[in-house]
């Protein structure tokens, strides 16, 4: 397996706290048989919540991939090889915009998901730079790739004698191919 080479580790805004825990809130609210839970959620439970989530946050781009994590409990890590990556795309409204967040949406070729994504990384500070480095990251990878892997042939290695005989093992099957 290749070395990997850590580009950049990706920084959360604080403020995802107070998103999660406001989400939160107010889907209690909104559902009226989840009103008790919201006086548990506000006197300390939600806070507590919220920055254990923020603590479990890991993003990390490396030569090769693009590293997710998050969760305590339930934990849910994801890794996209740079080169699957088609798309990052930018989420606002005005609930984001209200807490100085974004979301960055990775698309990737292949993808099953209806939702065209397979990782959404809300609230990374300078989420613009952390695109354009995920972006020249795949760029350089995939020119890597394109490099020859093997050393250029000499004249004297033979390769003129094994393609003599190729071309002539071809012309043997071709004219038994005309006469059958």
């Amino acid at each position: 397996m290749r070395q990997e080479d850590l580009i950049r580790q990706a920084e959360f805004n604080p403020r995802i706290k107070q998103y999660i825990f406001s989400s939160v809130a107010l889907v209690f609210t909104l559902c009226i048989v989840t009103i008790p839970l919201l006086l548990l959620w506000v006197l300390g439970w939600g806070k507590w919540v919220a920055r254990i989530h923020f603590n479990a946050l890991k993003c990390s781009l490396t030569s090769r991939h693009l590293r997710f994590s998050k969760g305590h409990y339930f934990k849910k890590e994801k890794t996209i090889p740079l080169e699957n990556i088609q798309d990052l795309t930018f989420i606002d409204n005005p609930v984001l915009k209200w807490f100085d967040l974004r979301i960055l949406k990775v698309e990737t070729a292949g993808n099953s998901d209806q939702t065209g994504a397979d990782m959404k990384l809300v609230g990374i500070v300078d989420a613009e730079g952390f695109k354009e480095e995920v972006m020249l990251a795949r760029d350089r990878f995939q020119e890597g790739r394109l490099q020859p892997v093997i050393a250029p042939l000499e004249a004297g290695d033979g390769v003129v004698e094994v393609l003599k005989e190729i071309h002539a093992s071809i012309e043997a099957l071709r004219g038994d191919l005309t006469k059958g």
